[in-house]
């Protein structure tokens, strides 16, 4: 498999990703995350003949840096929402991190 294919197919990874993510999907999610390691496995792996990437690789290697930082986000945002209903339920409406508060013990 080439680096252009590997990528290729962790960029068609990372679309499902996002898909599972926005619909809450968790098989879907697990497929998606399971094929995106095999993409990242893949270019690791893709022995090309010249050393530099092309202009194409260098565009598909930053899409697919882009969209996973797009899954990042919907992570990131998934748990913040967990913490604050999970904080709701407890009736601990505290925030996370206070600052200063640390000043407070030393």
């Amino acid at each position: 498999m080439t680096r252009r294919d590997a990528l290729v197919r962790m960029i068609d990874a990372l679309h499902a990703e996002i898909d599972a993510l926005k619909a809450n999907d968790v098989a879907a999610l697990e497929r998606a995350t399971r094929e995106k390691l095999a993409g990242i496995d893949a270019v690791g792996a893709a022995n090309d003949d010249t050393p530099e990437l092309s202009p194409e690789l260098k565009a598909l290697a930053e899409e697919a840096h882009r969209l996973n930082e797009t899954c990042r986000i919907y992570v990131n945002l998934m748990s913040a929402n967990v913490r604050r209903r999970l904080q709701a339920l407890t009736g601990n409406n505290l925030p996370s991190y206070r600052p200063g508060i640390a000043g407070a013990y030393a």
